[in-house]
């Protein structure tokens, strides 16, 4: 379940919303100024978003490596990149 709470609101019931967040698998939208700047989630969805973010890196680099075109010299690549 998804909740909307103030970030002043937040502040006032922050030990319990850790704990509904840690215990009860509810994840919350901090609201500024009723504009949505944060979330709070449990580690077991943040490890799962983690690693579907990486599967999807996983899954861009392989298209990448299979795309047809001239490779990139490393001089070159250095001096865009500014090292």
């Amino acid at each position: 379940m998804l909740n909307k709470i103030s970030t002043a609101d937040a502040r006032k019931k922050f030990s319990n919303i850790i704990n509904r967040v840690a215990f009860g698998n509810e994840a919350f939208v901090l609201t500024r100024r009723g504009e949505p700047i944060a979330a709070l989630v449990s580690m077991k969805e943040l490890k799962l978003l983690q690693e579907l973010e990486d599967q999807i890196d996983i899954e861009n680099a392989w298209k990448a490596k299979n795309e047809p075109g001239d490779p990139i010299l490393w001089e070159k690549l250095k001096k865009e990149l500014e090292f």
